[in-house]
């Protein structure tokens, strides 16, 4: 796993990017995505209705739910409901099955956030330490500012 700065979604040599997610679906079937990237993801490709779906027939792990010209998108759980502290053992979980589309799909170069850190309220030393024996070399870890 390594770090690095930036924006997750100019990662244009990436082969899949990752959108923290929780597992809410409205009534309307669109899921919860109301803060950070995967408000974002929703804002550039209106793809809440997509996940709602996804979620609704497979549960909340981690999915393909849009595809641009550069990469996959991939939903990468980190709580169950969208109010709730981030959940350790399902960025664990999600993290674990990140890998095997990783190796099915034969992905190089992998971005995700800070899995939990931002509205998820965990710290990054914490989750780090999670995270580091499942990720490998072909896994970025991404913030935007030097520092945090």
């Amino acid at each position: 796993m390594k770090e690095i700065f930036g924006d997750l979604f100019e990662q244009k040599d990436a082969d899949a990017i990752c959108i923290t997610t929780n597992g809410n679906v409205k009534k309307n079937g669109e899921a919860v995505m109301g803060r950070g990237c995967a408000k974002e993801a929703d804002r550039r490709w209106n793809c809440s209705k997509t996940l709602g779906e996804a979620i609704e027939e497979g549960g909340n792990f981690p999915i393909i739910f849009h595809r641009t010209g550069d990469y996959d998108v991939v939903s990468f759980p980190v709580k169950h409901k969208w109010w709730e502290k981030a959940d350790m053992s399902l960025i664990k979980e999600s993290a674990k099955c990140l890998v095997s589309f990783a190796n099915i799909y034969e992905w190089k170069k992998v971005v995700l956030p800070r899995p939990g850190c931002g509205n998820g309220r965990l710290d990054w030393k914490d989750v780090k330490r999670v995270l580091e024996p499942i990720l490998d070399d072909r896994f970025y870890v991404i913030t935007n500012k030097k520092g945090e």
